[in-house]
């Protein structure tokens, strides 16, 4: 998918109050930023941020960030941002790549991906968010009990997650191949815009839990 490159987008990230652009060196110290012990939890990938800002409406008790790593992209969010001003609600502007020099040991509770790009050549499957090198990462930021949730309308990507998690310090807590027919784990379901356009189309949604084994 190419994107769409909209003029000042990357200014506008720098100088908002709820983005970090440079966020390095914030390990361990997130509850200060939102002034709170509350649980946070982050969503990577959140594209233009409506699964994660509905969260954070609905549960004011929970801090959430979103991390994207395109200005042109995250601007929709921000803007919605700039407008509701909800204060258990920050984003960061990055490469998922770098997450564990931003989050430090223990410091997350959940971890949201949804939708992520496929990278659907095989040289490129260390990229795909949910391969065991990202794991790996995400095992280092995640508190004990933490969980992680996927959630894919591409089922070998979705295949691909289900064998990475077998190589890695997570197990496989529930998984379904039709969430929105799952009437236990769609319970409490909040869609994002990818998920209502392709459940629209009559594309059938893919969802997993995971836990430490």
């Amino acid at each position: 998918m190419r994107l769409r490159n909209i003029p000042g987008a990357r200014e506008t990230m720098v100088e908002n109050e709820y983005v970090f652009t440079e966020p390095e060196g914030m390990a361990g110290k997130w509850h200060e930023v939102f002034g709170n012990e509350h649980p946070i939890r982050i969503e990577v990938g959140m594209g233009k941020g409506r699964f994660i800002t509905d969260l954070a409406m609905a549960n004011p008790e929970i801090n959430y960030i979103g991390i994207e790593k395109y200005s042109s992209v995250l601007l929709r969010a921000v803007e919605k941002q700039n407008e509701i001003k909800l204060e258990n609600l920050r984003f960061i502007r990055m490469d998922a790549e770098s997450i564990i020099e931003v989050f430090g040991q223990g410091e997350v509770d959940r971890i949201y991906l949804n939708f992520s790009d496929p990278w659907p050549k095989d040289r490129h499957a260390k990229r795909r968010l949910t391969s065991r090198q990202f794991l790996e990462r995400y095992d280092k930021i995640l508190k004990k009990d933490g969980i992680i949730e996927f959630k894919t309308d591409n089922k070998p990507l979705f295949d691909f997650s289900l064998e990475e998690t077998e190589e890695s310090v997570f197990k496989i807590q529930a998984h379904t191949y039709d969430l929105h027919h799952d009437e236990l784990m769609n319970e409490g379901n909040i869609m994002t815009e990818y998920e209502e356009r392709f459940s629209s189309q009559g594309n059938p949604i893919c969802k997993m839990i995971l836990e430490r084994r």
